[in-house]
């Protein structure tokens, strides 16, 4: 009965819309002219009203959207409760983290189109007409340490990679036409954004190098490059102001940037201006400065506090109008203030066609990627692959073999496979899987004497198993709650188990780094993994006996030990934060990651034209399996006369490469990305000079280099 009310509201208002002619549905005036007319029909109340984050107008027959969140898949589902107590299953990615372990801007734009398509199915399908058409993804963050508690919402710490995967789901999530937007990208969270203990009162404060080289750089690029025309403000502070007041909305991303749609607050962000910030004295005035420094939707209970800014003089009806043309805007691109054959999107779900979750082909895709985001961290000995031929009996061992653990801004998956059961799918004909849960470690220790090889697979809970605000060890972190350390409390009892048995191979489930250094010392194979895919049983068994060779790279700095990082809320990165600026030596680098064959680097050519270094070599596969390999170019500034990383990522690529085969390799720099931000010019300059290229498989494994001198 529900969903017939919703359905029948939809089409009345779709008819009601569309029976009533406005100039601000005519597609052939300009987007501007068009939000004039609409501006001008509304009542100040109505204006008001749009300051939320569905910007309707039913009166004028105005059928606008609202927010979804969709960081590795649409969330319609569990545990965040995004479906509202009626779950809805929906194609489910590996989380952000590992989808940046790709290091592939073409899966993670597939994944984005994929996710659109059942953003627009489910707000547009007679049968659900859920959700909404402005997405919450990809999170534009850098992850500047570890412990921060969302680092599995982001794609990693180094700025040019997160950039790059960002424009990458952007354009997938949006689509290719020119004129209309299948969903809407709303980046998260604007700016510096990676604490959660204090997140609602802290300050997170660098120079203007650091803004501009580092922290905004992501969001930048999915703006221009990518084409977002929406973002969140974060919690916390820049420099001493709350963000959602800060200039920077206007005076960066507006003015220098050009984007001219949403700009929303995060929840309950405005109380938080006098609560925990007492940036202001009434929330009145806190809603007046969020409107005139851009803010045009407002995650909060707002439409007091701005009928008081109104009443007292703080802001006026231009200044709402002025802020309204960005959701407008962005609800054009839509195609939600019109109705037009050209908008290929806006017949999606109407068909009667099935639902897109159980496309087969969608589910072939989330396995590959999935199989792409698994790293190989160590395997002597050739450990792995699985050798089915000499393995007789498989001991698994730990309670994340059995399960698929969903973090809070997850869906439902429509199914999923447990790496318990992709191993039984793979080797149950080929050998005796016994599986034991690391609460019963005595039964395991049993069992491990007479077992070939033990899986022991630890790492963490993406909820932190327990309620809001709250974790069950120390290195556990999730939204609300930062990492009190990065140590692997399951190496406990894999010890033990390592007493009866050597041959062990970890399989790290994390939403982050750990500091596995006992592990690395002393197991012969270690292998990562994150949370969440529909398809991580299925992708885990196939890396693991080898019928996918793992080309996985890290996306941080892996730390031997919390002693080696500089302090959380310490942002400037200069101190000793990421690989960029590193003062102890890693764990695992940057960019790191093994594979069952080996590449040999050889031939590099280099040469500048039309203001772009083009980089040519030859790599070649020389080891006994077809695999990738992901070629990474890093540079330096020796000749710098302001302090520079040591290396820097600018170019990369995943390629293919069959045994035997040799494949050159082409990559393009431009001398854009070369610059940095000069503080007394107030803009990106390009230095003279020496800069030195570094080819190589990961930050620490350079294969070739060669200087080049920027004239």
């Amino acid at each position: 009965m529900r969903k017939l009310v919703l359905s029948v509201a939809f089409l009345f208002c779709i008819h009601l819309c569309y029976s009533q002619s406005y100039p601000f549905q005519n597609t052939k005036l300009s987007v501007e002219e068009r939000i004039d007319n609409l501006l001008s029909l509304m009542t100040l109340d109505e204006k008001v009203n749009c300051l939320g984050t569905n910007p309707s107008v039913p009166r004028l027959g105005v059928v606008a959207t609202g927010h979804v969140e969709g960081l590795h898949g649409l969330a319609m589902g569990e545990p965040g409760n995004w479906g509202h107590d009626h779950p809805v299953p929906t194609t489910t990615f590996p989380q952000s983290y590992g989808l940046g372990q790709t290091w592939d801007t073409t899966s993670l734009k597939m994944l984005g189109r994929i996710e659109g398509y059942e953003v627009r199915y489910m707000a547009q399908s007679p049968k659900y007409q859920r959700g909404g058409l402005v997405v919450r993804a990809p999170n534009a963050d850098l992850s500047h340490d570890p412990r921060w508690g969302r680092t599995e919402e982001c794609y990693g710490e180094d700025p040019y990679l997160n950039g790059q995967l960002v424009v990458a789901f952007i354009k997938g999530l949006q689509g290719s036409h020119p004129d209309y937007w299948q969903a809407a990208s709303l980046m998260k969270h604007f700016l510096a954004n990676s604490n959660e203990d204090t997140r609602t009162s802290s300050s997170s404060d660098f120079d203007e190098r650091l803004l501009h080289e580092y922290y905004a750089y992501p969001f930048q690029m999915g703006v221009e490059k990518g084409g977002s025309r929406a973002y969140m403000a974060a919690y916390s502070k820049v420099n001493q102001v709350p963000m959602m007041v800060s200039p920077l909305l206007k005076e960066l991303t507006v003015d220098q940037w050009g984007q001219d749609g949403i700009i929303c607050t995060d929840g309950g962000a405005l109380k938080l201006l006098i609560s925990d910030h007492k940036y202001y004295d009434s929330i009145e005035m806190g809603a007046g400065m969020a409107v005139k420094r851009g803010i045009n939707q407002f995650l909060d209970e707002y439409k007091e506090a701005i009928h008081k800014a109104l009443q007292k003089g703080i802001i006026n009806e231009s200044d709402i109008d002025a802020v309204l043309r960005g959701s407008f805007r962005v609800m054009i691109k839509l195609g939600l203030l019109d109705y037009s054959d050209k908008n290929p999107y806006s017949k999606i779900g109407l068909n009667d066609e099935s639902e897109p979750w159980l496309n087969d082909q969608n589910k072939k895709i989330v396995k590959k990627v999935t199989c792409k985001s698994i790293v190989l961290l160590k395997n002597e000995n050739n450990t792995l692959p699985v050798n089915t031929k000499e393995i007789s009996k498989v001991l698994v061992v730990g309670q994340l073999a059995d399960q698929v653990l969903l973090d809070w801004y997850s869906g439902t998956p429509p199914y999923f496979i447990t790496p318990l059961q992709g191993l039984k799918r793979k080797l149950s004909n080929k050998a005796e899987i016994i599986y034991v849960p690391d609460s019963l470690i005595e039964k395991a220790k049993e069992e491990a004497k007479d077992a070939d090889l033990i899986l022991a697979f630890g790492g963490n809970h993406p909820t932190g198993n327990a309620g809001w605000a709250q974790v069950t060890r120390a290195s556990y972190g999730k939204e609300s709650v930062d990492r009190k350390s990065i140590v692997l409390e399951d190496e406990a009892w894999i010890r033990q188990l390592f007493e009866v048995n050597q041959n062990i191979a970890l399989v790290l489930v994390s939403s982050f780094p750990y500091a596995i250094n006992w592990s690395q010392q002393n197991l012969p194979a270690i292998v990562h993994t994150t949370h969440n895919s529909q398809e991580l049983g299925n992708a885990l068994a196939e890396v693991l006996v080898g019928d996918y060779n793992p080309a996985g790279r890290l996306v941080q700095n892996w730390p031997m030990s919390d002693a080696h990082i500089a302090p959380l809320l310490d942002y400037n990165i200069r101190n000793g934060h990421t690989y960029l600026y590193a003062k102890y030596p890693p764990l695992y680098p940057f960019g790191f990651g093994l594979s069952y064959t080996q590449f040999e680097y050889q031939n590099l050519e280099v040469g500048i034209i039309d203001e772009q270094i083009n980089i040519a070599l030859e790599v070649k596969n020389i080891g006994e399996m077809d695999g990738d390999e992901v070629v990474q170019v890093y540079v330096s500034y020796p000749d710098s006369k302001v302090e520079r990383p040591e290396k820097a990522l600018k170019g990369f690529v995943r390629t293919f490469i069959e045994m035997g085969a040799q494949k050159k390799i082409e990559l393009h720099i431009k001398l854009d990305d070369l610059r940095y931000w000069d503080e007394n010019q107030k803009q990106m300059v390009l230095e003279k000079g020496e800069v030195k290229l570094l080819v190589g498989a990961s930050s620490k494994d350079i294969r070739i280099t060669k200087t080049i001198v920027i004239e």
